[in-house]
């Protein structure tokens, strides 16, 4: 197979993963969402006795940062700000999603290739649990190329905990829930694990956001080089055109050479 019909398959593919990535990442969202308001409504609720330490942070530890890379090239410098970001982050604890990714085993947790990834989503959680009930970070991060649009991909450092969009109301009288509501068994450790998946959510949505990364960058540069693919063919049958020219050229004038010494003699 020529290579043009090579990189043509692969700029095909790439935009057909963009928009598997994209309605993939939207789901998520979407189920991020409802456990957001569910965790919302638990910590505002008047009729739930809570442990407030549940939510509580120790501010003078180390973050947890997530970096997410690929496990493929072809796609330019997708996997380069990420990398510059995680060497950089020399004292604080990793977990590395992406064979491309550098693992120097500074700080590093868990590892894993992108492949890898929906396998380790229960090690994941169990790491996030944990950093939960004892409190092990001052923040957690995820570092991954954020899809905006087609011609806007972006380097982001997304904080997932402490969560922003969950707050506990000052007072009863700001209370926005149209009622309260009774749970069974502990609450504190229901509201943990309903935090935990929220985080794992956002996980998994920045790794959909990064898949779409990826493809658009692998896109483009498919884009580019099947352009360069067309001037290497078009300099290459300019050149052809110009040898069989002189050859016809070369011809013409022997014969004419020849015509000539013939009429000579």
């Amino acid at each position: 197979m020529r290579i043009r019909n090579v990189v043509k398959v692969m700029n095909f593919h790439s935009l057909l993963r963009v928009d598997s990535a994209r309605r993939n990442a939207e789901k998520y969202f979407e189920y991020e969402k409802e456990i957001t308001d569910f965790a919302d409504n638990i910590l505002n609720n008047r009729n739930l006795i809570l442990d407030k330490k549940v939510l509580k942070l120790n501010k003078e530890d180390k973050p947890l940062n997530v970096y997410i890379g690929n496990d493929l090239g072809f796609c330019g410098n997708f996997n380069t700000n990420v990398n510059d970001l995680a060497k950089a982050d020399s004292d604080i604890d990793k977990i590395i999603i992406g064979k491309k990714i550098t693992n120097e085993k500074n700080n590093v947790i868990l590892s894993m290739t992108k492949d890898e990834y929906p396998s380790k989503i229960g090690e994941i959680e169990d790491i996030l649990y944990d950093a939960i009930v004892h409190a092990k970070y001052s923040e957690i991060n995820i570092i991954y190329n954020h899809y905006y649009n087609i011609s806007k991909i972006e380097l982001r450092k997304k904080k997932i905990l402490p969560i922003e969009s969950i707050k506990e109301e000052e007072s009863q009288d700001k209370k926005h829930h149209i009622e309260d509501f009774a749970i069974e068994g502990d609450i504190n450790s229901i509201l943990r694990n309903i935090i935990v998946l929220y985080l794992s959510y956002e996980i998994k949505i920045a790794t959909e956001n990064s898949f779409a990364s990826e493809n658009i960058m692998r896109q483009t540069i498919t884009k580019e080089s099947l352009k360069k693919l067309d001037e290497i063919e078009e300099e290459n049958l300019r050149k052809e055109r110009k040898v069989i020219k002189n050859k016809n050229f070369k011809k013409v004038l022997e014969n004419f050479t020849n015509l000539n010494f013939k009429d000579d003699e």
